[in-house]
């Protein structure tokens, strides 16, 4: 099968990229604006990079489209700073113009793998009316949960909107026009390669990357709105091997279809993540003189400016990616952490000449 990732030099599409090329079963182009996490996949072999934004040339897009069997969508602005910082570029590029690939799928009959994202889910139904979601765990489920964002003040839900609204025109789509889609709702991800740390490079990652870039320079570990909020952590190569049951799809079984991936018993507050990283780093990875980092509590406004609002729970029932694919995570939280935490420290220490962890 011809196979085009669109978005291929991220996090997740770098390891997707990696995984493909590995199984060699398919071939694979990959498009993206930055190469670096692809490069050694790219200099193995077995692949062909194209440097492109989706926002350029339209024919070529088109073209390359038309000459694939399935294409596989992962652009996007996934970082809830950008929400809040630049909303209409957020919006559109999540949906505008990834409408465009959706429109050649339609014109050249073409599958696609669409990525959204667990935000879609938005707050609690607990939280909407007033309750603590603590009290209330309520899993979310791909094809009954209903998708509750905040007020249009707080500018932080544009994301989950333009992804919601996506995930609605391929649904209209398969209806009307009999596009084969798969939409993939991934639940925090997290393993080497994700994002950066913002002592080396001038941003605003996600909390994974600003705990880990505490215990390695010593920045304040700050808690949003006191790390309340609860998360479940799934590990990459756990999510890359559901995602490649999507492409490959067994008889059929993900034809428009919409799949949660993700651990739920992995879950834990902000918080709790914090300690837990601590607890490993101070057991696997401390070494005299390495920094003793301050937790500190902070607003989402201070850090994310005005606009912001958090999910406060996301729990995914992933009882269809079990059913239809046979799939279930293999890693619990520690060694979700262990294993993520291990690949920046090793990179940290290398960089810095120190002796890598064991």
């Amino acid at each position: 099968m011809k196979i085009l990732l669109l978005g291929a030099g991220g996090f997740i599409g770098a390891n997707l990229t990696e995984r493909l090329v590995k199984d060699g079963k398919h071939q694979i182009t990959a498009l993206d604006i930055d190469r670096e996490k692809l490069d050694d996949t790219i200099k193995s072999g077995g692949i062909t990079y194209i440097d492109f934004d989706i926002r350029g040339s339209e024919e070529q897009l088109e073209k390359l489209t038309r000459d694939h069997d399935l294409i596989v969508d992962l652009v996007a602005r996934a970082n809830p700073s950008l929400y809040v910082s630049n909303p209409v570029d957020v919006f559109k590029l999540n949906f505008i113009e990834n409408l465009k690939i959706a429109d050649y799928c339609v014109k050249h009959k073409k599958r696609i793998v669409q990525f959204s994202t667990c935000e879609v889910y938005g707050i609690t139904a607990a939280k909407a009316n007033g309750q603590s979601s603590a009290d209330f765990p309520q899993p979310f489920i791909e094809d009954e949960t209903p998708l509750i964002m905040g007020p249009v003040k707080n500018h932080r839900w544009i994301y989950a909107c333009a992804k919601q609204l996506l995930e609605r025109v391929l649904h209209a789509y398969g209806i009307e026009q009999g596009l084969n889609y798969s939409i993939i709702r991934p639940f925090n991800f997290i393993g080497p390669r994700i994002d950066y740390l913002p002592s080396e490079q001038t941003g605003n990652p996600r909390v994974f990357s600003h705990f880990m870039n505490a215990l390695l320079y010593g920045t304040p570990i700050k808690l949003v709105d006191g790390g309340a909020n609860y998360r479940a952590y799934t590990y990459i190569d756990d999510a890359v091997d559901c995602i490649v049951r999507i492409i490959e799809n067994p008889n059929g079984s993900c034809d428009r279809q919409i799949f949660n991936i993700g651990t739920p018993e992995n879950e834990v507050t902000i918080k709790q993540l914090a300690e837990r990283m601590i607890e490993i780093f101070n057991k696997r990875f401390r070494q005299p003189g390495d920094p003793v980092p301050e937790m500190i509590d902070v607003s989402s406004e201070e850090f994310y400016g005005v606009g912001y609002e958090d999910c406060d729970r996301r729990i995914p029932n992933v009882d269809k990616a079990r059913t239809l694919l046979g799939w279930k995570s293999e890693h619990d939280l520690d060694s979700v952490l262990f294993l993520t935490m291990k690949y920046f420290v090793d990179k940290h220490r290398a960089k810095h000449k120190e002796p890598v962890a064991a």
